[in-house]
């Protein structure tokens, strides 16, 4: 990769994290360019070259991820979280989100709840496996002790 590209690349994902920062606030394309010193036009095409789809969509599909989390976190209503992630009217809210998750605000709230911790027996079965004896003792240093003895 060359230097150019990399050089690029980073002012991209500086402009990438001011867009998360300010998600709920209305896309300023002029402000985000500037945060990546680069003009508006450029701007626009080496993120979609970059990141696979335009500013402006990006805004909407991580407007959508933070609703999906209140959705299933808070008992708002459906109004009040559309307008708290930037978007100014609930038929774009509700069209966007259908577009991007396959069903509409209510639809999700109703099919998923909070997300809950795992159980320890789900931790087991997400914990990496190790070689040998270390396979059957915990990662608390137990593995060293045997194999040393």
């Amino acid at each position: 990769m060359s230097r150019e590209v990399e050089d690029l690349n980073r002012r991209l994902l500086r402009a990438r994290d001011a867009m998360d920062r300010a998600y709920a606030e209305p896309l300023n394309v002029r402000a985000v360019a500037a945060v990546a010193h680069l003009s508006e036009a450029h701007f626009i095409r080496s993120f979609r070259t970059v990141f696979g789809e335009t500013p402006h969509r990006y805004l909407q599909r991580r407007r959508v991820e933070r609703s999906m989390f209140l959705l299933r976190e808070t008992d708002r209503s459906v109004t009040d979280i559309c307008f708290d992630v930037g978007f100014t009217s609930r038929g774009t809210f509700s069209r966007m989100f259908r577009e991007i998750m396959g069903e509409t605000p209510s639809d999700y709230r109703v099919g998923h709840g909070p997300m809950l911790p795992p159980t320890c027996y789900q931790m087991a079965a997400m914990r990496p496996v190790g070689a040998g004896v270390a396979r059957r003792l915990s990662s608390f240093g137990d593995a060293r002790a045997a194999v040393a003895s």
